[in-house]
This record gives structure tokens, C-alpha cells and sequence, in this order.
């Protein structure tokens, strides 16, 4: 029996499930791929899936698809948008959505599997696919390959991803060496002396130290970073205080760094801690700011070998006028961990999700920025069709590749 791929991308669209709780979205994905004949275990680094379908001698192919969701609240629409809540790690109730497209990313990996279970009189070898969980926050990745998974699972020789992303349905975006930034997420506290707002000459204020920190913070990518160079610095929440007329104790930044390399990443890392440092001393701060780090990310980085046989590959699939070079994405993924700790290859590529015209309009109008919602954005969504097809083709035609 055929896979409705649209029902399957609905239902994992209506029901988002934030990082590390995706039971629902792995019981389902579990479902399909048993259903499918791979020998299936659940529950690898928390909630991730992994599927193994053994088909003679070859090498041994890792599929890898992320399934978490977001706390996000969707404003797309769109007659099956989600309208799930979730409980977030403060335990705050928070709206969920698939923002990234996650959802897609499974609905695809689903697809590919069936067609290549249907063609496994053609190829050779072993498949390995993993449905991991949280990357969103960095640890999924890292959670699975903590719990065994080189040496509970066949090691791979080559691992493969993708990422839908807001570029024509029907675009492949690939590119040998740097894909995707390096990034380190950190949470700043700045210390300060509480009080009542009226007497603020008796306080230090936290809230002004933060204010003046972040203004700060802006210099080191516009005074301190070569032009020519790439690098990102936000700071992407602030909390503080209670009430109006009460200046509290500490005040947090959340914030996020990216850079394409190991170098640059040490510079920009030294000069947030000097900023930081530096404007709470200059605030009279009674003690240091307290650094503390969220999460790290390597670079992932293509493998070029590799990646010149997947694109010879996309582009004998798709046409040479559909795959193209994307540039260094910004954004960060945990998906080269797999590979980095297997000491194997990888091939990690972008799919377009948007509608061909919608785009070409926008770019016309030089309204792109503003009419076509990237990742992360409560407006996010992608066409159904052919975003699907061209997701589970993309996964086949590469993993076809490197199967014997």
C-alpha cells in the first residue's frame, strides 16, 4: 500500500512537539518505517528513531531527518495550521509549530525510504535512517551519539540530510566545504542591586547595565570583524524584573553567535566576553557577569568529494538549471556531528519550498525579505507540491549514489 505523503505531512504539521518530547511525531515515524520492513529502534538519545534495512553487501548509507518542532505560534492560515501547545524547559505554556520544517523533512525521509524499499532488487548495501530529535536546540545529535549509536548501529561510510528552506520548489542548493555557520548559544546574567525604582541612586540597575551591553555588543561584528569576513552576533531575549517600580537584582541576555570557522569563532567569543565584562564593571556591578554556555555547534562542512557525486547526481535528477550554489548559510545545524564522530563524509543540501512564481514576483518587486517568510517565522510554510517530490527524490537520487 502507498504512503498518502500528504496525509502523513498534515498530520505531523497539526501536531508539532517541542525538543526532546517528539513521542507522537517518533511513534508515527517508527510506524511507517516497520510497516516498511526496517528493523526499527525507539527511544535513541531520548526520543530519536533509527531504522535499519539490511540489503546485502555495500556500503552503509546514513539518511538522517530532524522532527522537532518550535515554540512558535503559526499565523500562516493555513486550513491545517497547528493550534498545538507545548510546555517549554521554564514550564511556560507556549504555542508549537513546524517554523522550520521538520515536518516536511519527515514526510520526505518517509517517502524516500518507501521508494527505496520498493527498488531494493537495484541497489545494494545498507540504510541506515535516523529521525532525530531536538535540534533545534542543538543536543539531538549529540544525544543519540551518546547513547551508542556508532556501536549499537551499523557505521555508517557516508552520512546525507537536507533542509527545506525558502528557495523555488523544485531548487536543489549545494555546495562543497562550508554549508552551514559554527555556533555557540550563551546566557549572560548580568549581576546587579535591586531596590525600589524611586531610589535608584541606591541601586545598580541591571536592566541599564543590560541596555548598554547590548548596544555594545553590536560593534563586534561592525568595528571588529574584517568586512570581508562572516559573523553574527544577536541577542535574542532579555528578561528582567517584575514590576514597574521595582529595579531588580540580575538581568539575562540570551544570545547567538555564528561564524564559518574556528578562528573567527575564538575572536568573536573573546570579544562578547570583554564587552560583557567590560560594561558591567563599568556599570559598578558588585560582582562579574555570570557566562554560561547553552550549546555549540561545529561548522558543517561538506565533504568535496562527496558532495561532487551527490550534485553530478542532483543534476542529472533535476536539470543543471535547478541546482545551484546557495552560499554559507548562516544558520547552524547539529547533523555533521554524525559524521564528525564517525570520521566519514557528509552531504548536506537545501531544498526549495516556495512557490517558483511567488518568488520570482517577490524578487522582482525586491520584496523577498518581506514577503517571503524564512525559517523560524510564525508565517513559515511551504507548497505541498512540489516540495514533497522533489524532497523524497533528493534523498533517493543520493543515497542511490553511494549504495552499490
Amino acid at each position: 500500500m502507498t504512503i498518502d505523503l500528504d496525509a502523513l505531512f498534515i498530520d505531523l504539521h497539526q501536531n508539532p512537539e517541542l525538543s526532546f518530547q517528539e513521542t507522537r511525531t517518533a511513534a508515527v515515524a517508527a510506524g511507517h518505517l516497520r510497516d516498511l520492513g526496517l528493523t526499527v529502534t525507539e527511544e535513541v538519545g531520548r526520543t530519536g528513531v533509527v531504522g535499519v534495512l539490511a540489503n546485502g553487501d555495500g556500503p552503509v548509507v546514513w539518511l538522517r531527518a530532524d522532527m522537532d518542532g518550535l515554540p512558535v505560534t503559526e499565523q500562516t492560515g493555513l486550513p491545517y495550521a497547528s493550534t498545538a501547545t507545548g510546555v517549554d524547559p521554564d514550564g511556560k505554556t507556549v504555542g508549537v509549530m513546524h517554523a522550520c520544517g521538520h515536518d516536511m523533512h519527515v514526510t520526505a525521509m518517509i517517502g524516500a525510504v518507501e521508494r527505496l524499499v520498493a527498488a531494493a532488487s537495484e541497489w545494494s548495501g545498507t540504510l541506515v535512517v535516523l529521525i532525530q530529535p531536538a535540534e533545534e536546540v542543538g543536543g539531538g545529535a549529540r544525544a543519540m551519539l551518546d547513547d551508542g549509536l556508532l556501536d549499537r548501529f551499523p557505521r555508517p561510510d557516508v552520512v546525507l540530510g537536507q533542509h527545506v528552506t525558502p528557495l523555488p520548489a523544485g531548487v536543489i542548493g549545494v555546495r562543497p566545504g562550508p554549508q552551514m555557520s559554527a555556533s555557540d548559544g550563551l546566557s549572560v546574567v548580568m549581576h546587579g542591586r535591586g531596590g525600589h525604582g524611586s531610589r535608584p541612586h541606591s541601586t545598580v540597575d541591571p536592566i541599564v547595565m543590560a541596555a548598554a551591553t547590548v548596544m555594545r555588543l553590536q560593534t563586534v561584528v561592525s568595528r571588529e570583524i574584517d568586512p570581508h569576513d562572516l559573523a553574527v552576533v544577536t541577542v535574542g531575549a532579555i528578561h528582567a524584573g517584575t514590576k514597574n517600580n521595582i529595579i531588580p537584582a540580575e538581568a539575562t541576555l540570551d544570545l547567538s553567535l555564528r561564524y564559518p570557522d574556528e578562528a573567527l569563532r575564538e575572536k568573536v567569543l573573546a570579544a562578547v566576553e570583554r564587552v560583557v565584562r567590560a560594561e558591567a564593571l563599568a556599570s559598578g556591578a558588585p560582582e562579574e557577569p555570570t557566562i554560561r554556555t547553552l550549546h555549540t555547534l561545529p561548522a558543517t562542512i561538506n565533504d568535496a568529494d562527496a558532495t561532487a557525486r551527490a550534485t553530478a547526481a542532483f543534476r542529472r535528477a533535476f536539470g543543471e538549471e535547478q541546482v545551484i550554489d546557495p552560499g554559507l548559510f548562516t544558520g547552524s545545524e547539529d547533523v555533521s556531528w554524525f559524521a564528525r564522530d564517525a570520521g566519514v563524509p557528509l552531504v548536506y543540501w537545501f531544498w526549495g519550498g516556495i512557490d517558483p512564481a511567488r518568488f520570482a514576483a517577490a524578487v522582482a518587486n525586491g520584496t523577498l525579505e518581506s514577503e517571503i517568510a524564512t525559517n523560524h517565522s510564525p508565517f513559515f510554510a511551504v507548497e505541498m507540491h512540489p516540495t514533497i517530490e522533489v524532497g523524497v527524490t533528493a534523498l533517493v537520487t543520493a543515497a542511490r549514489e553511494f549504495l552499490a
